[in-house]
């Protein structure tokens, strides 16, 4: 790996040991064994770091299980019976991915003040829809691209929300999956 990969991947191990607030530069140059002066090289400022390293991780995981729920859940079933199956599955996906997703909500918050990491979330938010799309299209072959970038759209959009709810109350703060299903065939008069 080069110093960019590194300083990466300290980063990630800095805020998984450390949490977002408490991993300093210093902390994230040690655990890559490179120079501070390689931060700014490499990514203009630590915040960038944190959230690239931050982005990158979650999403990776959040992604994979996600991907491997609407496999499981939908394979050979059509979109609308795979629905319910597949959000029942949130929890333990969140329980899962906790520590990467309480500092990716702190990122959140400090990506938003920086027109920078703002920029790289929003680029970051438009590919997680694009991967979503393509599970979905392999599962659900039968959908036409718009149809399957609405769901894609959706589904992130769910996954997000679920996340904040999980967070706030992760021993039964969500909705199932049937609630959910539910919810949807009321509002499509269904």
């Amino acid at each position: 790996m080069g110093n960019r990969e590194d300083l990466l991947a300290g980063a990630r191990k800095c805020i998984l040991e450390r949490g977002y607030a408490n991993t300093t530069a210093r902390d994230i140059a040690t655990a890559a064994g490179v120079s501070l002066a390689a931060i700014g090289y490499h990514f203009g400022s630590k915040d960038r770091l944190l959230t690239e390293a931050l982005t990158d991780a979650v999403g990776s995981a959040m992604g994979d299980g996600l991907e491997a729920i609407i496999e499981d859940c939908g394979a050979g079933k059509s979109i609308a019976d795979a629905f319910a199956p597949t959000w029942e599955q949130a929890g333990a996906l969140f329980a899962d991915n906790t520590e990467a997703l309480l500092a990716s909500m702190e990122n959140l918050l400090r990506a938003y003040r920086s027109p920078e990491s703002r920029e790289y979330m929003a680029e970051a938010v438009e590919h997680a829809a694009t991967d979503i799309d393509a599970v979905i299209r392999r599962t659900h072959p039968e959908l036409g691209e718009p149809e399957s970038h609405a769901v894609a759209t959706f589904y992130f959009t769910l996954l997000n929300g679920l996340a904040v709810l999980w967070i706030t109350n992760p021993d039964g703060g969500l909705p199932t999956g049937d609630q959910l299903a539910a919810a949807l065939r009321v509002l499509t008069g269904r």
